[in-house]
């Protein structure tokens, strides 16, 4: 492919280092020379020791835990980058952080998704590039172009030789995740299975109903971000007792704060898969977590956007 804005560089913060290094091997380019550091009072500090003049930058930088700290490092690295002339600044999000908040709910409560699309404008993002967004509709909160990817079709071919032994049902973990959920069973030609739940308050679910035959059947079940684990692993137990054979989980953002590891762990389901759009202490993780890397993903997307060519032709069969 030919270049239409200049050369890739690839700058990055500290969220993420292994995916990005990960995406540059795909590219087969080196990592940009950056240094992100912290005076002894925790400010940042930037140091680009390379010139990005008339560049197409790519900052690659999820917003995940400690999710002030990287989006700081974000805005500073944008503002840097703008001030050094560089020629595009595509900032590359692979968990945008903030997105849960993307309306209001009840009275006097911030739409933070919002806010985070208006700093990283003002500091000097051209473009944005995202990952399963909490909310399709934040696209429209950026003035910018964004190119919005998905990890879900891959998520599935994980599981091609899986469901080939049993009969199985996708599960949306709500209501709200059906549209993942339909595009999950299409790419395995499986049918699906809602359950139907409330949420009190933050990181707290309740069962209300399963709505889909899942009796006798195996079960997957496919959602964007597992925080503290428990509605997947609440969504798990609840599937077995109606009459589930076995439950696999997914999810494209692994966020895993809290007690998730050991939710996890100690949970029904026969393996948990994520994607490294979140780094995870492998350690900790247990066995039932596996990774599936989007680096390949990112990588063709930088591609084509550098060469003003389709992004929507990745996904399309």
């Amino acid at each position: 492919m030919n270049s239409c804005f200049g050369d890739i560089i690839v700058v990055t913060g500290n969220s993420n280092p292994k995916l990005v290094d990960d995406i540059c091997s795909h590219l087969g380019i080196e990592k940009g020379v950056c240094d992100v550091r912290t005076f002894s009072d925790g400010e940042i500090a930037i140091d680009i020791a390379e010139t990005v003049r008339g560049k197409d930058v790519f900052l690659i930088q999820s917003t995940s835990s400690p999710v002030n700290n990287n989006l700081m490092e974000s805005l500073i690295l944008l503002d840097a980058l703008k001030r050094a002339s560089a020629g595009r600044i595509n900032a590359v999000i692979p968990y945008y952080g903030y997105a849960r908040q993307d309306r209001k709910t009840r009275a006097r409560e911030p739409i933070t998704a919002k806010l985070i699309a208006d700093l990283l404008t003002v500091a000097g993002a051209d473009r944005v590039v995202a990952m399963d967004l909490h909310a399709g509709q934040i696209q429209g909160y950026f003035n910018i172009p964004v190119d919005h990817l998905t990890a879900v079709p891959y998520l599935a071919r994980y599981f091609k030789e899986i469901v080939k032994d049993e009969e199985f049902v996708i599960v949306s973990p709500d209501l709200g995740g059906v549209t993942r959920t339909r595009t999950f069973a299409n790419e395995l030609n499986l049918p699906i299975a809602i359950i139907e739940k409330r949420r009190p308050k933050p990181n707290v679910s309740e069962v209300m109903n399963i709505i889909g035959d899942i009796e006798g059947k195996s079960c997957i079940l496919i959602d964007d971000i597992v925080d503290t684990a428990g509605t997947i692993c609440q969504a798990a137990k609840a599937l077995v007792e109606h009459g589930a054979k076995k439950v696999y989980g997914c999810a494209t953002h692994g966020v895993l704060s809290g007690p998730a590891f050991e939710r996890i762990e100690n949970s029904v389901m026969e393996k948990f898969i994520i994607t490294d759009t979140i780094a995870i202490d492998r350690e900790a993780a247990g066995s039932k977590i596996e990774v599936v890397s989007v680096a390949p993903i990112f990588a063709s997307a930088i591609r084509r956007i550098n060469a003003n060519t389709s992004v929507s032709e990745m996904f399309d069969k």
